[in-house]
């Protein structure tokens, strides 16, 4: 039962990160359809309400994923670098994919936000381009959630060696 729960747990948090590189690239093709000019870095443009909505819900599912892969692969703490290289393999594999997921996580959720307040204007602005910054998040989701099923497995392989000794 415990193996249903996890290819359930894996494959709704593909689900979420997947829907959200989809929406941030949709919303990246919406943002490219309103009308604009553009002069070396700077370009004006109108927003798009579509690009906002779907840079929003995709920021929202990245984060939602994010929380979930956590919350349900546990807490892996490791405080020193002598503890680190006792732990077991899964346990170390565990905390290198919670560490690239949270990088991952920034830095991704970071370009939706730029793309998406970019576009929560009620009228034409002028500025630095924002190109791509959407398209680039959506990639990330996609990534992150390769990450999020690595720590969730990795972290539940850790939990079961430590439970049953390494026998499991």
């Amino acid at each position: 039962m415990v193996k249903v729960g996890g290819v359930f747990v894996c494959l709704l948090i593909v689900a979420m990160d997947v829907t959200a590189g989809i929406l941030g690239i949709q919303a990246e093709v919406a943002q490219n359809k309103v009308n604009h000019m553009r002069l070396w870095i700077f370009e004006c443009r109108d927003p798009s309400h579509d690009a906002f909505m779907l840079g929003l819900i995709a920021g929202v599912l990245l984060v939602l994923a994010h929380v979930i892969s956590n919350l349900l692969g546990g807490c892996m703490c490791i405080c020193s670098q002598d503890e680190f290289s006792k732990a077991s393999p899964n346990r170390q594999l565990s905390l290198a994919c919670l560490l690239f997921s949270w990088i991952i996580l920034a830095v991704g959720l970071s370009m939706l936000v730029i793309g998406t307040m970019s576009n929560n204007k009620s009228k034409a602005s002028c500025g630095f381009t924002h190109h791509h910054f959407l398209s680039i998040g959506g990639i990330l989701c996609f990534v992150h959630g390769l990450f999020c099923v690595a720590y969730y497995v990795s972290s539940t392989a850790a939990t079961q060696d430590e439970k049953y000794g390494g026998h499991a």
